[in-house]
């Protein structure tokens, strides 16, 4: 085990300095416009153009901007530390901005990974046990209706339908309410309707994934075996089935997680949440290209590591792995 961690360890550093080659030359070769002109607001003198460019190092080649920018995301190698870029826009590293961010994008992304898993699990199994009732077939059916809306239509129609300032039914703080909560318990009160909206999608898709492999698993001939030995059937479901079942689920689970830590733009711009998403959303926008290469670079590095530790998690989870 140890062997197989490292050896995805270094594959791991390998993935990540392909994905700066990549994202370098996206954000930082092919683009026409000239950060320095964007950097100098309006009819710039050609000698201001030139002294901004010396400043943010854009008189180099580019070989030589790459190799400084490889030297700012390594740690203890960059001789300003870690900074992930510089901010034309806001005069500001980006990693600091990304950092602190960071925690408000964890916290939506560990109430809506509760609440889908909590909802999309029992349903998954419920489904499986009971395939073909009008039960199953409710549960799927709302499932499949929750998979086709976009998370953006689902927030509007939350915002209309529940917001305390403007919606219908005017039960729970939505847009900007995040922003104006002074407690935590606000803050809280605050991501209730954004973690329901996330969560709603990945809940059916989770419900729908999972019945689909119980179901599969429960005609195999392990399975049988067991409830010829006398096992109880929920011993049966929950021992064997589902722990087998499950395990596509931890994959599916960790690349979301680790693509939601990258931030939830849709979410987190629909209801204001100033997180990592709305950040690069912002961004976009001001085409502030280093902080958008900065937040891919920081979702690619959790999508890599939650791969890592799925990969281990599988030994744990299914006897049946071993590496």
């Amino acid at each position: 085990m140890a062997a197989y961690i490292a050896r995805r360890l270094l594959w791991a550093g390998f993935l990540m300095f392909v994905i700066s080659c990549i994202t370098f030359v996206i954000f930082s070769v092919l683009p026409s416009g000239d950060p320095a002109v964007a950097r100098a607001g309006r009819s710039p003198s050609p000698e201001l153009v030139e002294i901004i460019r010396v400043q943010l190092g854009l008189d180099k080649s580019k070989p030589e901007q790459f190799f400084n920018y490889i030297m700012d995301i390594l740690p203890f190698v960059g001789g300003n530390g870690i900074n992930f870029g510089f901010s034309f826009q806001n005069n500001t590293d980006v990693l600091p901005e990304i950092l602190e961010r960071l925690p408000v994008t964890i916290f939506l992304t560990t109430g809506a990974v509760l609440l889908w898993l909590s909802i999309g699990i029992p349903i998954g199994v419920l489904s499986a046990v009971k395939p073909g009732t009008w039960m199953d077939r409710l549960a799927m059916g709302i499932a499949l209706l929750f998979i086709s809306a976009p998370v953006y239509f689902l927030g509007l129609v939350a915002i209309f339908l529940f917001d305390d300032n403007i919606g219908k039914f005017p039960i729970l703080p939505g847009n900007s309410a995040y922003g104006e909560a002074t407690t935590a318990w606000g803050k809280a009160e605050a991501m209730i309707m954004p973690w329901c909206v996330l969560a709603a999608a990945f809940a059916a898709i989770y419900a729908r994934f999972l019945r689909g492999n119980l179901i599969e698993t429960l005609q195999e001939d392990y399975i049988r075996t067991a409830r010829a030995k006398g096992l109880s059937e929920r011993r049966v479901i929950f021992r064997h089935g589902v722990r087998a079942a499950i395990t596509p689920i931890v994959t599916l689970l960790g690349l979301d997680i680790g693509i939601l830590l990258g931030g939830a733009i849709l979410t987190e711009t629909v209801f204001n949440i100033p997180g990592i998403g709305r950040y690069a959303f912002n961004a976009i926008n001001l085409s502030d290209l280093p902080v958008i290469q900065g937040t891919v670079l920081f979702g690619a590095f959790f999508i890599v590591m939650m791969s890592l530790i799925v990969d281990v998690l599988y030994a744990f989870i299914d006897p049946r792995v071993r590496y």
